[in-house]
């Protein structure tokens, strides 16, 4: 039985116009767990975040973060949450230090501690030398580690990550993802969506797979291998999500090219 979860989500049901998105959709995640959320494209997993952060409002069912209800409270859901979107508009005509200046601004992070800890992110992501250029400078890289640090500028609670390692290099990847273990062991909750399965696996407490607006699998990537006697966490996602055999796709592309 789960005990006081930090998210409740009791049959969302949400829609983009006569285009119901997510159906009746209940799960719960505790505080300190790390949980990686899965789905083809168009499942609703980016609906489910942008709900959770106070984006979006469902259409019925309750919301609750951290025991605020949402869409009534979500002020203060937004003050102890960190959100990197999978799309974001950023202001183009600051600079990589004026943006993340404004976002620990708005969050009331004390100046002496922003600058410390702006400094830090710019040093740790390779960005110092172009914290004075505009963001319209930016590679999609580097305006991907901007929005990560600035998620976590504010120290909080709860980090909800949509594809957060999307236009990083090797490195930066393999260091956000260790960053994520880090911040797990000192207690954060983290809802995590990505389409890089192997890092799900290797990182995630639990794993939510929602297809067509559903829930479809709630468990351990050990435990769902298990039930459903796959070997990785890929195949099981194949099997739930009746994903099509890539091979023959493959086969007629290659055949295409050498004819």
């Amino acid at each position: 039985m789960i005990h006081n979860p930090i998210i409740e989500f009791d049959k969302v049901v949400f829609s983009y116009g006569h285009t119901e998105v997510l159906h009746e959709i209940s799960f719960q995640i505790n505080k300190g767990e790390v949980i990686g959320l899965l789905g083809p494209n168009g499942a609703g997993k980016s609906t489910s975040l942008k709900i959770i952060a106070g984006i979006l409002s469902a259409d019925s069912g309750i919301v609750r973060v951290e025991g605020f209800r949402l869409p009534d409270e979500a002020i203060q859901v937004k003050q102890n949450l960190g959100y990197v979107p999978e799309v974001a508009i950023l202001f183009e005509s600051l600079t990589g230090q004026e943006f993340l200046e404004l976002m620990g601004r708005l969050h009331d992070v004390p100046e002496e501690t922003l600058q410390f800890r702006i400094a830090e992110i710019l040093e740790t992501f390779n960005l110092t030398s172009d914290r004075v250029s505009r963001l319209d400078a930016y590679s999609k890289g580097m305006r991907q580690k901007i929005l990560i640090g600035s998620a976590l500028l504010h120290n909080p609670d709860l980090i909800l990550l949509d594809e957060p390692l999307s236009g990083l290099d090797v490195n930066a990847a393999i260091m956000i993802k260790d960053l994520l273990a880090a911040l797990a062991a000192a207690g954060k909750t983290i809802l995590y969506s990505s389409h890089v399965l192997d890092v799900v696996e290797k990182v995630c407490d639990r794993v939510l797979i929602i297809d067509q607006g559903k829930l479809i699998a709630d468990g351990t990537s050990r435990s769902l291998m298990a039930e459903t006697n796959q070997p990785t966490l890929e195949a099981v996602f194949r099997k739930l999500t009746g994903a099509a055999e890539t091979g023959p796709g493959v086969h007629r592309i290659i055949a295409a090219l050498q004819s």
